[in-house]
């Protein structure tokens, strides 16, 4: 039998939640940069749109399936910020497509990038001819970063939430010495320190936790 009480209650508890859900695991999710976080958000508006119209549903029951899945939500933020391993199994990360106007079809197929959808990104980026484009990048929301012969360079952060990103280090081409041997020039001794260090221009820009 629909109840509209029930239906209330249940949009409610659901508002609740999500507001909850939302200031918790950041506001990231609102404009999603990868594929776990655009999952996220359709699941949890399944559970609500899915649940409150179902009388056979109980009050108690969808505040459980709320509470198991804001928990794995939650979990699961904080193993991809602490934990490089696994951020980088649910994430991945920028994957390179063209180098020096070369198309790298191993790595597009590694990205899952069809001829057809790399010539489609490009044409949408304003591309036209591989042999203008220096450097390539998909992202790992799955947008397409050209950048142009002539242009600057594309730098990514070499150190995120304390951890190093040895994909960029190797496309500086440099190794973990060096990088540990820059970092002590710069006062910073442990590389957990570190909230976020970009290398351009010769020059780090080093951004530690205790900064906050």
């Amino acid at each position: 039998m629909f109840v509209y009480s029930d239906v209330f209650i249940k949009l409610l508890v659901g508002f609740i939640f999500m507001t909850l859900l939302i200031n918790f695991s950041g506001k990231g999710n609102l404009a999603p940069t990868s594929a776990i976080d655009q999952v996220q958000n359709y699941v949890l508006g399944g559970i609500v749109g899915g649940v409150i119209y179902n009388s056979a549903v109980t009050l108690i029951q969808f505040i459980m399936v709320l509470l198991i899945w804001s928990l794995l939500i939650l979990v699961t933020r904080y193993l991809k910020i602490h934990v490089r391993a696994v951020g980088k199994f649910i994430d991945g990360g920028p994957i390179t497509v063209i180098r020096n106007g070369q198309l790298l079809v191993h790595n597009c197929l590694k990205a899952n990038l069809s001829a057809k959808e790399i010539d489609f990104k490009l044409r949408t980026a304003g591309v036209y001819q591989i042999d203008d484009v220096k450097r390539a990048i998909v992202e790992q929301n799955g947008s397409l970063t050209v950048l142009r012969q002539g242009d600057g360079s594309i730098r990514y952060p070499v150190i995120v939430d304390g951890q190093i990103d040895y994909d960029v280090l190797e496309l500086m081409s440099h190794d973990e010495t060096w990088l540990l041997a820059q970092l002590k020039q710069h006062g910073v001794q442990n590389v957990r320190d570190v909230y976020m260090a970009k290398y351009e221009n010769h020059q780090f820009e080093i951004t530690r936790y205790d900064e906050a």
